[in-house]
Formats: C-alpha cells, structure tokens, sequence
C-alpha cells in the first residue's frame, strides 16, 4: 500500500494546520480542525471510558504544580529537558499528568483498607522537547503541546509489580480493541530515568515507515517517589512508604498517526475502528 507522507494525509483530510499555527506558536503546534480533531476528542473519551470500566476513578488534576512536587516525582535531567516554568511564581507546566497525581498525595499518610489507589486522569502536557530532531519532528511526532489520558497507582510494596503488568496490559489491550498492532520493549537500566526501578514503552507499527515506534511508556517507580514527596502507609508496627507507578493510557495527537496509518485505505479514506462510532457520531470513514 502507497503511503503520503503523515502531514499530506492530515491535510488531506483537512484535519491539520501546522503554517497557522507556526505563525501564532512556531514550530511544534498544531491546529487540529474538522472530523480529525473529532476523532482526537474521540480517542480521548473511549481511553477515559476503557479505564473507568477497569475499576479506576476518573480525575481532571492541576495543570500547574509547585516546584517541590517536580522535585519529588521526577530527575534534575528530566525536568531540564522538559519542563516549562511560570516566570516569577513558583509553578510548572505538566508534563504529563502524572506529576500532578502522584503530587495529590504528597505528604499524606494512607490507611491500608484504602489501598490501592487507581485513577485514570485527563490532561493537556506541556513539554519542551529539548534536543528533538529529524523529519517526523516537523509534524505532530515530538510537539510542545498534546493531550494524554494516563493511569496511575499507590499502592502496598508488594503488590506493585503486579500493577506494574497489568498497566502495560490495558494500554496493549486499549490499542489493539482499535486494531492498531503494538508490542511491548523494557527499557534497559542504562537507560532509566533515575526514579524508575523499570520501565516498557508500549509501540504502535506504523505501515508507513516499516517500523514500530513509541506511543506511551509504563513505569515502576517503586518507592523513590513516596520518599521525596512523603507518601507513607500506616501499618501496624509504624509508617512505610508506598510504591508508585504510572503509565500512558493514549497520548493524541502522535497516537492518531498509527491510527490514521493502521487504517488508511487506497482511495485515501480511513475506516475508523468501531470502538469509536459512538464517540464520532456514527461516522465510520473519514473521507479526502
């Protein structure tokens, strides 16, 4: 199958304006406009839905956090790399919502009948993407603006790893209900942030380019976050640190790229997976 490049194919479905919006922003905006923000909209209410119907409570946290809370959840190196700050005030941009949702708990003591804590959480994230290069960059691959619907956990330290492989699993299962083909890859030590015990990114294949490439990443923090922002368990011989973990449920718009691709048809229409009829309004194609 003959593949346009990504962007040709937004914009033949007139579903993107990246000239706009480097006028208003620069470069790594995007305008999203017509049946293709629709669908981003879409992807973002079937993932909220798919999470609530795990068990998990569903929370729209601060987009703003103080400076204590992104030193506990996160590297020097990290927040370098990606944080924006609010000149003058003592708050960041998120990230991503995590930040924000493990920081909810700072300096809280938990009582074990209450745990686990699971919620899945709507956010716009802000990131400067520090050192982004090639082609795909111009597009809508690494951007300083997109939208993530995440999950994450508190739990007892022994449960954790079990968490740990059942958050990657919902993500593997959300993305194939759409029929979009994805594998998991663990991410070697050298490679770990400083915070994270282990860690997998969840890949999407993308047609177009003959290879699979990341669309969200799941993570065991152990208890390395509980013990910069305080967040202990009372238990009956005294007070321990609970583990926390975190992981990308879908983070449009750079998933819509494996979900344009996965269904791109010849006479350039996509068929829209099923799961998500009910979101676009019983639209099942899009249309050049």
């Amino acid at each position: 199958m003959r593949f346009l490049t990504i962007q040709i194919l937004w914009k033949n479905l007139s579903g993107i304006d990246l000239d706009a919006a480097r006028r208003v922003a620069g470069n790594g905006f995007y305008y999203l406009t017509g049946d293709i923000a629709r669908l981003h909209s879409a992807v973002l209410a079937y993932a909220r839905d798919f999470m609530i119907n795990k068990g998990f409570t569903y929370c729209i946290p601060p987009y703003m956090i103080h400076g204590d809370v992104v030193n506990g959840v996160m590297s020097f190196e990290e927040m370098d790399a990606m944080m924006y700050k609010i000149e003058g005030e003592d708050l960041y941009l998120i990230g991503t919502s995590e930040h924000s949702m493990i920081g909810k708990f700072k300096g809280q003591i938990l009582d074990k009948k209450d745990m686990p804590y699971t919620m899945t959480s709507y956010s716009p994230c802000f990131r400067k993407e520090k050192g982004a290069h090639g082609i795909e960059e111009r597009g809508i691959y690494r951007i300083h603006q997109f939208e993530k619907q995440e999950m994450i956990v508190v739990c007892e330290p022994e449960d954790s790893w079990n968490w740990y492989d059942k958050l990657w699993s919902y993500t593997v299962e959300l993305f194939r209900s759409m029929d979009i083909p994805v594998r998991t890859l663990e991410c070697c030590s050298g490679d770990l942030a400083d915070l994270k015990a282990k860690s997998c990114d969840v890949e999407a294949w993308s047609p177009r380019q003959k290879k699979y490439f990341e669309v969200g990443s799941c993570s065991n923090l152990t208890d390395a976050q509980a013990r910069r922002l305080g967040i202990r368990i009372k238990g009956e011989k005294g007070n321990y640190f609970a583990h926390t973990l975190n992981n990308t449920v879908v983070a449009p718009p750079r998933m819509l790229i494996a979900l344009l691709e996965n269904h791109y048809n010849p006479d350039g229409s996509v068929d829209i997976p099923e799961v998500l009829w009910p979101y676009m309004g019983g639209t099942k194609k899009l249309v050049p």
